[in-house]
Order: C-alpha cells, then structure tokens, then sequence
C-alpha cells in the first residue's frame, strides 16, 4: 500500500523536526546553566540539521515556516542563545569583547535583509511579460542569472553565511577569547556585504532587461517579420502537457508558419522539443498583441479555463482538435460549440456530436483524420516468436467518478493475473501518467498490479542481452537526450533559459525522429525477450509500444482509436455495469474488439484468437471501423488537415475584408475647408453672407 511505503519517510521526517527542537531546547539550558560543551555541541548541531534540511527536505521546513518558525526566527534565535550564553561564560567582558560581537551581528542581519531586498527587485526586473522558445530573444538585453543562492533562496543565504559566524563564536566559547568571534562575524559580513554588492550589479543598465513596454514593441516587431499563421493554443496543469506534445510533429508539419501560444510560465518547459516558435503570455493583456498581427487561425487540443480569453480575439478563427478522440462524453463536450469549427478523425465523431446535442451543428465539423498515427506500423499477421505481446494500457479514473472509466479499479489484477498465468505471455503495462490522481484506489490497484508484474518477471529466467546492449540504450539515451533538452545551469531562471533556447538549428526536429527509432531499437533490445515490462516513463511512447505488440488491452478510450489505424486485434474492460450488448452499442470504438468482463475470464480465448488468426472474426469488422473512426486512407490525413487549414485561414482573410469595408463604410471620410463652409451656408444663407462680409 502507498501509505506503507511513505511511513518510514514520514517516520525521519518527524524525527528531524523533533531533533531540531531538542537541540533548540539544549542550546536554551546549557547557555542558562552554563554547560560550555553541551552549548557548543547544541548550537553547532543546530545549524548543522537546520542547513541539511534546507538542502536535502525544504518541503518539510515549509511547514514550520506555516506556524512562524520559519528560516529567520530559528537562526535569530540561535544566535540570540549564543550571546546568551557567551555572557554567562565567565571570562568574557560583556562591554568590552560582547557589545562589538552583537553591533557586527546585527550589521549581518541588516546586510542580509538589504540583499533580500535587492533579490526581489532583481527577480522582477528580470520577470518579463513574456517568454519566449526557438524565439532570438537576445535584442530584450538578455543576461545569465544571478547565482541562485542570492537571489532566489533566502534561506539557504541566511544559513550558510551564518556559518562562519557560529563556529567563530563557538570557538569564543571554548576559549573565551572574543578574537575568534570577531573573525566569523567578520567573514559573514564581508561574504554577506560582497554577495549583495554583487547581486545589485543586475541593476545595472548592462545586466536590467528591457521594460515590458519595449518587450512588447519588440514582439510586434517579431510578429510583423515572421507572418505567422496558424498557432496552437494551450493552457493546463502541470500533468497535462502531453495534450499539446502529441501535436507537436503535425504542427511542424503543415504548410502554413506556425506558432505555439501557451499561458502558464512553467508549460513553456513542459513542451517537448520543437522547432516551431514558442510565446508564452502569461497576462491576458499582452496576449492581445496577436490581434494585430498575421495570425489567422489557432488550434485547440484542450479545453481550459483560459481558452475563454483567446476567443475573444475577433480576427483570429479557432479550430477544436482534441487530444484523442474516444465515445467518453469529453470527445463531445458541450464547449466545443465555442469554436469556429470543430476537426475531428473520422465519420464516428460527427455521429457522436450529432447523437449527444451539446449544440455543435454538422456544417462546423471538419474531418482531417489523425496525422500523428503514421509511425504506428500495421498488422503483418499472427506472432511468430516464442512469446504474445501484450499491451495493458487503461486509462485514468476521470473526474466525474464513473466506474466504467478506468479498468484498473475493478478489473485491473484480474486481467494481469490471467496475462501472467499464460507462460507465452510478454506483458507490456503503461498505465494513464493521471492514474491515481482522482480516486486513491486507482492508485492502490495500480502499485497492486505493477507488484506483480515484478514479482512474476523475478520467477522467468533465460537469456539476456549482453552488456553491449546496455552500452548502446545508453549512448543513444545520452544523444536523444542532447537533441530533446537544453543544459541549464542549477542557478538558470526563465530569463536565462530564454537566451539559451534562441533560434533553432532548423534541422533538430529530422535529428530527432532519426534518434527516436535509434534508441525504440536500443530500448527493446536492451531486455530480454520474455521479461515483463513496466512502463511509466515518457519514453518509449505509447506509438513504440504499439509497434511491440500483438494485443492491446484498454478502456474506452482515444487509445483503442489510435490503435485501430494498425487493424491488429484488441479488447476493452466493461467495468461499467453495463450488458456486453448494450456496452457495444453505446461504445461503437469497441464494436470490432473483445470485451472483457471484471473478473477477465475471457483472457484465454483472446489469446487464442490472437495466436490462431482464423479463429479471429474481428478481423473484417476492424478494417472498417478504422475507416469509420479515423477516415479514409487517401488523401493522407495530412494532406486533409492542411486542407482544413486554408480554408479556416480563407474564412479568417474574407471576415477580416468584411469588416475593414465596414469600417471604412462607417467612418466618414475627411473633408476640405471649402466643402464644410459651403454646407454651413446651405444651413443659414445669412450667417455664411456675414461671415463672407468678414
């Protein structure tokens, strides 16, 4: 159980906490009583556990800092027992040797306040109203960060810097001698003093970024010189980004420019490696630039709380694509009826808005197939190897708590169990990355099913790939990694990632695909081909593990869609209470698959089906229900969406003539001197021959 596997971590948390506080207790009765030892050990101690959690368990100090006990008032605190007990040894004149002690610590504080001060205005100066990727930023006067210790982490300043100071003052301790004391506050002072001297060099006009008003004269400029398009528009948590990446490669693609608009500063991060433009506008405000500039059309993957605010720009048209199509009611919510048209896959989606009523009319459905299944490879008839391939990809629990979402919760363990129980089974799991983030008993089942994964994995034997093939996952893994990321240093913040992501090569997005299939090849061959695999990380996708294997199981859900573009046989979980009849006919994703029911006895007979093709009578129903979900093979799905962009950016380009005519047939045009005194005399023939008179 997940709560078994956090208690011995919350177990050393509380632990610590209550370390702090004895020590903080010890520090108070020894410098009362006095104990020089005790007092020494406490204090240094002290700072010591303070300065670990700092480093290694912040999280766990932010709850003292919830109760005021937070980084300032602990080391204000020791310092305060430590003159406290630096006036009770004896041998230590408390006018003459303490009072410079104490005026040199307070100079500290003061010192570490100013540099708290200068951090702030650092942070914002260096906040811009955008950011931007694959963007040359570099004219906004862009600068590397400040070290992240100055300017970024108040507490690990304040504690680290008081090092010198404590030990210093312990040694007066021992010694009774203020000399050393001196030293350590002496040596804070100037590292405190030093730092925030250095830190305020970034107001210097060299290192200060430019105003928001010239960033945003600048990306107008930007804007008028690259002439985009069509964007694709996206907004969500932090789990959500792999909504906009499966669109990244049919973005790249298409023959209009493109760009990337996202609203949230850390989603910039979250998108993978592109080189199509990237702005981020994280202020409704600055987001209203585009209004004026080339942009035509934007595409939407998602649905968010923010699309609201980019519908209200007039001149651009909106196009619904969706993350995944699959017959949940999310594929046909009723705020689709918000965009301009809605593009889906194939014929069953326009069914499926039709039949739900949610107000979206048949005239603003576009079909454009899925361009992103073309790595996906098709079916080439029966395993032909010691070992059936399975796929078990369910998905997530969903928000509205509807039991038929995911199978992981009821049916889950029984469908593994039966997969496991078949000795010529390979099992592939990658559960939803959302798993668990609802209903904890997804969770649960989840941490269930992968333990015995592992625990069957452990009783196979045979053999491996040698160390060669380990060798190779990692070198491909290391040259993946340099095309897919960027190297920031510890201390980089959004100002200096922008200035380091510029321009792109242009040719990265080809490396890319190249190095992808080097390292899927290095991946697979990296493991044995009868070890069971877990699957949770981002790599290999969900495409490459198609192309491994010969079964999927899911729910109902955009995968059974996308699997279907390969024909290969599949079957879906009914966990929804539902009869296998009326499940099919409420599901018609799933009409060409098995159905399984909770307790998954129909493992076996699937697996046959899949061994033996003639005992397969999905096989015709899957050729069609492809074409049904995701349109015909020609023309190519990306020839159709390209299709669908031109003429969204054509109704854009006639809306926008439209409206210029009726501008212009509005405002009237200007008029000379003569032609304003000639109609003023037609008005009153008197004042005109007076002011002719005149």
């Amino acid at each position: 159980m997940p709560s078994a596997g956090l208690a011995p971590r919350r177990i050393v948390q509380l632990s610590a906490l209550l370390s702090m506080f004895a020590l903080f207790t010890a520090q108070i009765v020894s410098a009362l009583l006095p104990n020089v030892p005790v007092f020494i050990a406490a204090s240094a101690a002290g700072l010591a556990l303070d300065v670990f959690l700092q480093y290694r368990d912040p999280g766990l100090l932010s709850l003292l800092g919830k109760v005021r006990f937070d980084v300032t008032v602990r080391q204000l605190l020791r310092d305060m027992l430590i003159l406290v007990g630096l006036l009770r040894i004896e041998g230590i004149n408390p006018t003459r040797e303490q009072a410079p002690l104490l005026v040199a610590l307070c100079l500290f504080y003061a010192l570490h306040f100013a540099c708290q001060a200068a951090a702030v205005v650092v942070r914002r100066t260096r906040t811009l109203p955008i950011v931007t990727r694959n963007i040359d930023a570099s004219a906004l006067n862009l600068s590397a960060a400040p070290p992240r210790v100055l300017a970024r982490r108040p507490g690990h300043r304040l504690l680290t810097f008081s090092i010198p100071t404590t030990a210093g003052l312990m040694v007066t301790a021992a010694t009774t001698d203020a000399y050393w004391g001196a030293i350590g506050v002496g040596i804070a002072l100037v590292l405190i003093g030093g730092g925030t001297a250095y830190l305020a060099t970034w107001l210097l006009p060299k290192k200060r970024a430019k105003s928001e008003q010239k960033v945003m004269e600048w990306l107008d400029k930007w804007l008028a010189d690259y002439r985009p398009t069509v964007a694709m528009y996206f907004s969500g948590g932090t789990t959500s980004a792999y909504q906009a990446n499966m669109w990244l490669s049919t973005l790249s693609s298409v023959d209009a420019k493109p760009l990337i608009v996202l609203r949230e500063r850390f989603m910039v991060q979250k998108i993978d490696a592109t080189d199509v433009p990237v702005i981020c506008f994280p202020k409704v405000s600055t987001m209203f630039s585009l209004e004026n500039s080339t942009l035509k059309m934007m595409l939407h993957p998602a649905n968010a709380a923010k699309t609201s605010q980019v519908l209200r720009i007039p001149t651009v048209k909106h196009a619904f694509i969706n993350h995944g199509e699959s017959d949940k009611l999310s594929s046909c919510n009723p705020y689709a009826k918000a965009y301009d048209e809605v593009w889906v896959a194939g014929p069953a989606a326009r069914e499926r808005y039709a039949l739900a009523e949610v107000g979206v009319e048949d005239k603003d459905i576009v079909e454009v197939g899925r361009p992103q299944l073309a790595p996906i490879r098709p079916y080439s008839g029966a395993p032909t190897g010691t070992y059936t391939t399975v796929l078990y990809a369910p998905t997530w629990e969903g928000w509205d708590g509807n039991p038929g979402n995911t199978s992981v919760v009821l049916a889950g363990e029984n469908i593994v169990k039966r997969l496991l129980a078949d000795e010529g089974v390979r099992l592939l799991y990658k559960p939803h990355p959302m798993t668990g983030s609802v209903d904890p008993r997804a969770g649960a089942a989840n941490q269930r099913i992968m333990a015995m994964i592992r625990e069957a994995s452990a009783l196979r034997s045979g053999a491996r790939p040698d160390a060669g093939a380990a060798a190779e996952l990692t070198r491909r893994t290391a040259e993946l990694d340099k095309l897919t990321s960027t190297d920031f240093r510890e201390s980089a913040d959004e100002m200096e990632r922008m200035l380091l992501q510029g321009a792109p090569r242009g040719d990265r997005e080809a490396a890319i695909v190249e190095a992808t299939l080097a390292w899927e090849k290095a991946y697979w061959a990296s493991f044995p081909e009868w070890e069971h695999q877990i699957i949770t990380d981002a790599r290999p996708a969900i495409f490459a593990c198609f192309n491994q294997a010969d079964l999927l199981i899911s729910d109902v859900s955009s995968v059974v869609s996308d699997w279907l573009s390969s024909e290969k046989p599949y079957a879906v979980a009914n966990t929804s209470g539902m009869s296998e009849a009326a499940f099919r006919a409420g599901f018609p994703t799933v009409s060409a698959g098995a159905i399984l029911s909770p307790k998954a006895g129909g493992v076996p007979a699937l697996l046959e089906s899949v061994r033996h093709p003639e005992k397969d009578h999905f096989t015709a129903a899957r050729a069609e229900l492809k074409e049904h979900l995701l349109g015909p093979s020609d023309p190519p799905s990306l020839a159709r969406f390209n299709a669908a962009i031109d003429d969204l950016c054509t109704l854009a380009d006639e809306r926008r003539v439209r409206m210029e005519s009726r501008l212009a047939a509005e405002i009237p045009s200007p008029r000379s001197a003569k032609e304003d005194a000639a109609e003023e005399a037609a008005q009153d023939p008197n004042e005109a021959d007076d002011s002719v008179n005149a």
